[in-house]
């Protein structure tokens, strides 16, 4: 009996103007397909309009709020994992990012993340080191491997697909490595309950 596709959320983490972050995250969701056992979705934080402000500690959120958090929480919540996709703004990811992240908890817990970044001459890898430790508060396990493109707007083609065939090596073991970990989470989690 073949095993139930594993369920990739695939994160676009920047929300400025002419952001080329939905060409890679629509790349990366391709070569999930196409990889298989693996069911992309492409999350873009473009989408909500989630405020900076958060309420008091306790407090619940608005209702105008609520609605903004049910445009992703559901889609991260059924993800048995995730792909952030993220540009580096200043050595780091984008404040949009963040906030989402911010706004989600349990939805990380005890699941695999992993990594695409793009930017300059680092192709957003301090980006992507920062990143880490954020998850790993969150007690998500970020995994090793990564895809990183320095000038990423040159690097693929008008057809959205990177020019040098060393992209999609490097995507695949990056989703082979996601894939046995988030099967292997699932399978913890599915045994006994995560102690977060």
């Amino acid at each position: 009996m073949p095993e139930a596709p594993i369920r990739v959320a695939v994160i676009v983490g920047s929300v400025r103007e002419g952001r080329f972050g939905p060409v890679v995250a629509d790349w990366l969701a391709a070569v999930a397909d196409e990889h298989g056992g693996f069911e992309a979705d492409v999350v873009d934080l473009a989408e909500p309009d989630l405020p900076l402000a958060m309420p008091a500690f306790g407090a619940a959120p608005s209702a105008a709020v609520v609605a903004e958090i049910a445009k992703v929480a559901p889609r991260l919540e059924a993800a048995d994992a995730f792909v952030v996709v993220t540009p580096e703004y200043n050595h780091s990811y984008p404040a949009s990012l963040k906030n989402a992240i911010d706004w989600h908890r349990a939805e990380w817990r005890a699941k695999p993340v992993a990594f695409v970044s793009y930017g300059g001459i680092s192709g957003g890898l301090r980006a992507v080191e920062h990143l880490r430790a954020v998850f790993a508060e969150l007690h998500a396990v970020t995994i090793r491997e990564t895809v990183s493109f320095h000038g990423a707007q040159a690097r693929f083609g008008a057809d959205g697909v990177p020019h040098d065939a060393a992209a999609g090596v490097a995507a695949k073991a990056l989703l082979d490595q996601l894939g046995w970990w988030a099967r292997s989470l699932a399978e913890a989690r599915a045994a006994r309950p995560y102690p977060g």
